[in-house]
């Protein structure tokens, strides 16, 4: 991360990283970019509990939810018409935090990313 973060800065971050769909976006743009929108919609990006409903629903959350929450922060850009997601200006920001978790991915939780 860079030298210079803040906490405020941190909190950001923190907040993409909260849900395992933003996590999952995020590490998928992280090993290829650009991504198909499709990527997160089909069997691949299966909800994360069985207690969640369809796939319908989660395409929902992520096409008003989860995909404008990262845009806005910048760590993604994301073309609604074209259905693509690529990194964002501000996803060098996120990178090194997204590579400090996947280097102890076997030290997380089971369900990470």
């Amino acid at each position: 991360m860079p030298q210079n973060i803040d906490s405020a800065s941190l909190n950001v971050m923190f907040d993409a990283l909260r849900n395992p769909y933003r996590r999952r976006i995020l590490v998928a743009i992280s090993d290829h970019n650009p991504c198909e929108i499709t990527e997160f919609t089909r069997n691949q990006f299966a909800p994360v509990s069985e207690d969640e409903a369809g796939p319908e629903r989660l395409e929902v959350q992520l096409l008003h939810s989860h995909l404008p929450k990262l845009a806005e922060k910048g760590y993604i850009d994301w073309n609604p018409e074209a259905e693509t997601i690529r990194r964002g200006p501000n996803f060098h920001d996120i990178a090194p935090l997204l590579q400090l978790l996947d280097d102890n991915a076997d030290k997380l939780p089971a369900d990470w990313p």
